[in-house]
């Protein structure tokens, strides 16, 4: 029987216990662009003056990054203070993980000698990392396993997915409490456990503060896309489609980069799509605010229905019209967000700038409260306290 659980606002949260630590294996790196894990530390941080953190970041991939002539890999601090109480680990991984189980418990030492380093004593782990299944067991520290896509429904060798489906299982099994972050995740994860539904969020100060135009952005009008560039989710052919029907739209792509070289070959070869890579958090509302539109051309597929993007949030609260194909997240919202089918986005995207009224200010807010990643940290610092109380999540 599936059940579904989503923890309430964190009204709860147990302020008076004495200092806690958190080390947190994370699949996203911390950097410039903040994604989920690295928001809710930094809110769960600022909520708890007591929690101290030790952030795991993806592991740098030493003989990967020395046979691409990255000799610069060695270097760089490996245990660096971003913040009073949060510390950032980019372990080594100096072996690939066909070669067995050294590179697992080399990456598990690295955490542990981290953990030793900064004194941090019984903390809660909380994983974003499948890796990191193992540690879990051998530590017996108590455990949040926090599912924020659906990598069994991406492209991967056997290996890789069979090695995915052995870690994931284990945490499903032993974990204290399992987070998702989607209805779909909920529904497929739910299946034999309780899970906790805790979606994403935006700060909408931070959105809706009225910001000059960057001068990156090309001469209007513009067709925003913010996200990461990846075959598993963004629809290269739909986008060449569009420019080639609307030559006159400047298509902008922002965020990291991870299409294969021959599609970034196709993407740069036209000349009004414009690739401005990865750019810091806090250069997105700017971007967004002087958008003529913002586009989401998503593939609908198993892997983007797992997903609750966090830019569906943003788009609500910056208030820009937005173009999406009827994925995840987007499909069923209100304005100025509309859907179109895939054989329609064209057409679609064509009315929108037809329509959109002038760049620069902010939009009207839906009639419904936009979630505040505050409140969701809340909810998150509440469940870790019931985690760490109670051994297990209610």
């Amino acid at each position: 029987m599936t059940t579904q659980n989503t923890t309430s606002a964190a009204s709860t949260t147990d302020t008076t216990s004495p200092a806690t630590s958190l080390v947190v294996c994370s699949l996203e790196p911390w950097g410039e662009v903040r994604r989920r894990m690295h928001i809710l530390v930094d809110e769960m941080v600022d909520l708890e003056p007591s929690l101290h953190v030790l952030y795991v970041a993806p592991p740098v991939d030493i003989p990967h990054r020395l046979a691409k002539g990255e000799f610069g890999a060695l270097s760089g601090p490996r245990l660096e203070r971003v913040h009073p109480r949060i510390h950032v680990l980019r372990p080594r991984k100096w072996a690939p993980r066909v070669l067995g189980s050294y590179a697992d418990r080399s990456l598990e030492r690295q955490v542990l000698d981290a953990v030793g380093e900064l004194g941090l004593h019984d903390p809660l782990l909380w994983v974003n990392d499948a890796v990191y299944a193992s540690f879990t067991v051998r530590t017996g520290w108590p455990t949040v396993y926090d599912i924020t896509d659906d990598w069994l429904e991406s492209a991967q060798t056997p290996r890789q997915r069979s090695r995915l489906e052995a870690n994931e299982q284990l945490l499903l099994e032993r974990a204290e409490a399992v987070v998702v972050c989607s209805p779909d995740l909920a529904r497929s994860r739910g299946r034999d456990r309780t899970v906790e539904l805790i979606p994403n969020g935006v700060d909408v100060d931070l959105f809706r503060t009225q910001r000059s135009r960057p001068s990156i952005l090309p001469d209007a009008p513009v067709a925003l896309y913010v996200g990461t560039l990846h075959t598993d989710r963004f629809d290269v052919t739909l986008v060449l489609e569009l420019a080639a029907a609307r030559p006159d739209i400047q298509i902008v792509l922002v965020g990291p980069n991870s299409l294969p070289a021959d599609l970034t070959s196709r993407l740069q070869a036209v000349e009004s799509i414009h690739l401005l890579g990865a750019r810091p958090y806090e250069q997105i509302p700017a971007l967004l605010q002087h958008a003529d539109i913002v586009i989401i051309p998503h593939l609908v597929n198993s892997f983007t229905e797992s997903l609750d993007p966090i830019k569906a949030y943003e788009c609500l609260a910056v208030g820009r019209p937005t173009v999406s194909t009827p994925v995840a997240g987007f499909r069923g919202l209100d304005a100025p967000v509309v859907t179109a089918e895939r054989d329609r986005f064209v057409d679609a995207v064509s009315d929108a700038v037809a329509a959109a009224t002038p760049p620069g200010t902010p939009g009207s807010l839906p009639d419904t409260p936009v979630p505040s990643w505050r409140s969701r940290a809340e909810t998150m610092t509440a469940l870790m306290h019931k985690v760490r109380r109670n051994g297990t999540a209610p």
